[in-house]
């Protein structure tokens, strides 16, 4: 798979449902924002493709990370712009929620294009697991260092790495190939 689409599902504590959060491109061209509030379910397939779970939280302490996320989704610069590649788009979304949310340890995978699209053109960050660092030059090209990623190299939105944590190789359009990543539940 080239490339995916991520989203963020989110229930506090005695809530009756879930809320989502994407970025979606359709209709921002229109004036429609880029950032989707409950457009779908929280685990819905996209085009077809079963989502994959890339962080389960439960237990005490996680309705005060689900409000950093909240704050982190009304903190996002490109509440109205989209651009497939390099970005801003779902996937940056997504890593920005995680770099400033480090208690996600957000993996994001290496089909996740637009992850290492910075807001604002900035040219260092935290990676999105807020284990490490990356240096990006407008989603265009950078490296990528972390114990929960590992070492990145990205050109063109593509990836090519190393995760010694759970060993595998980082490969463009193929992804992950080694030790599945899984989304484990951590309690809190």
């Amino acid at each position: 798979m080239l490339g995916v689409h991520s989203w963020i599902a989110v229930k506090p504590t005695g809530a009756p449902a879930y809320t989502r959060y994407e970025v979606i491109g359709w209709g921002v061209d229109r004036g429609l924002p880029a950032i989707r509030v409950n457009r779908t379910g929280p685990d819905n397939y996209w085009f077809g493709s079963r989502p994959d779970r890339l962080v389960d939280l439960r237990g005490l302490g996680v309705d005060e990370i689900i409000a950093k996320i909240e704050a982190a989704v009304a903190a996002y610069p490109n509440p109205d712009a989209y651009r497939t590649w390099p970005g801003p788009n779902s996937n940056t979304f997504i890593a920005f929620i995680g770099r400033q949310v480090p208690e996600l340890r957000l993996h994001l995978p290496p089909t996740a294009i637009g992850k290492d699209y910075l807001p604002g053109g900035a040219l260092l960050a935290r990676s999105p697991s807020g284990s490490g660092g990356q240096l990006s030059i407008l989603g265009v090209v950078g490296v990528l260092a972390a114990r929960e990623e590992g070492f990145e190299l990205n050109v063109l939105g593509l990836t090519l790495g190393v995760d010694a944590r759970i060993p595998a190789l980082k490969l463009p359009g193929l992804g992950r190939v080694g030790l599945r990543l899984d989304a484990t539940v951590q309690p809190r």
